[in-house]
């Protein structure tokens, strides 16, 4: 029998990639609702997809009725840019949390099995070198860093989550994503600073004529994963083989990607060069340092490192992340810039 996979934050970028990824290797059948479709157009007419636009805030009665007929639930809606930490905390906090909790209470109520996406922010700034599952403590800063309610919110719903396997023997996956990248993760196209997460921010920058600013010069680390390794993993855990992925929790990120975001500025503007139609952009680009506080304001704090174990994933779903950076930025590139108008190289030449 196929499965039928009920997907929130469809027109997300995890959301919109790994139902292109579904309706193109399996035979399930997949619902999504988002208040937008965007990114689903080509797919909106396959005959084993149901879109709905909607918000998981107002549309309830909808979401309860698709909870009760799927076997697989995955809530992807959440705000996840570091920007809207500091300026919208209470935003964050209802959305994703409380908003969340009410389509965990419901799969609970209909013993349907949830993915639901953790996050490395989880961690916080816990000074250990490789992130683990099971091993390492979360460390936020202070209160009146507003930052940190993102994380707090998500470390909430894990335990949430993790108490209500213990207790009503929820069938849970919590999958952790390391800043995954690729093409459609934010529209490049959209100029405004701070609008992006830093990887499509820096992207745009370069486009636009604009300096990649680097906060606090950009020393802090990431192991960036390409969007095709998470949603390989995805898969796996929607498979559940054996119930290899039935109450666990799994980083999702590539180690061998860890690069200082400096660093990555130097790799996106090399990665440009490759493009005529940008070579004079990238050699003309500027790369400034800026601080924290000029970029995001007094609530802010960061993380120096975020590297993940992933032997949990490795040993349990036989995954490895296999896009190295360079060829996720090359990806990520040839997808954004064939999609570009030419006007624009003509207009801002």
């Amino acid at each position: 029998m196929s499965l039928k996979v009920l997907i929130l934050g469809a027109n997300g970028f995890i959301g919109s990639s790994l139902i292109e990824t579904i309706l193109r290797q399996k035979d399930w059948e997949v619902f999504g609702m988002d208040v937008g479709d965007h990114k689903l157009t080509h797919l909106l007419e396959h005959e084993r997809f149901t879109f709905v636009e909607g918000d998981i805030t107002i549309n309830r009665e909808w979401i309860e009725y698709h909870i009760k007929k799927c076997d697989v639930v995955i809530p992807l809606v959440a705000i996840a840019n570091p920007a809207q930490y500091v300026k919208n905390p209470l935003a964050v906090f209802e959305l994703d949390f409380e908003a969340n909790l009410e389509i965990v209470r419901q799969c609970v109520k209909y013993r349907k099995r949830l993915i639901f996406p953790s996050t490395s922010e989880v961690y916080g700034m816990t000074p250990e070198a490789v992130l683990d599952e099971a091993t390492s403590n979360m460390v936020y800063g202070p209160i009146d860093k507003q930052r940190w309610i993102y994380a707090a919110s998500k470390q909430l719903i894990d335990r949430v989550i993790y108490a209500y396997g213990v207790r009503d023997n929820l069938d849970y996956t919590l999958f952790r994503p390391f800043n995954w990248i690729g093409p459609k993760l934010d529209n490049v196209m959209e100029p405004k600073e701070g609008s992006s997460r830093l990887f499509t921010q820096f992207i745009s920058n370069v486009i636009f004529r604009k300096p990649i600013q680097l906060v606090d010069g950009g020393s802090q680390s990431r192991s960036f994963t390409f969007i095709a390794d998470g949603v390989d993993c995805l898969l796996r855990i929607i498979e559940n083989q054996g119930g290899a992925a039935s109450q666990r929790i799994f980083n999702v990120g590539n180690p061998a990607n860890n690069v200082s975001v400096a660093a990555l500025a130097g790799i996106i503007i090399e990665a440009f060069k490759e493009y005529p139609d940008y070579r004079e952009r990238a050699e003309q680009a500027q790369v400034v340092a800026v601080t924290s506080m000029e970029y995001f304001g007094k609530y802010y704090q960061d993380i120096h490192t975020r590297v993940p174990a992933v032997a949990a994933a490795r040993e349990a779903l036989g995954w490895e992340p296999k896009v190295d950076l360079r060829t996720a930025i090359r990806l990520t590139l040839d997808y954004h810039l064939k999609q570009t108008d030419h006007d624009l190289t003509a207009e801002s030449a």
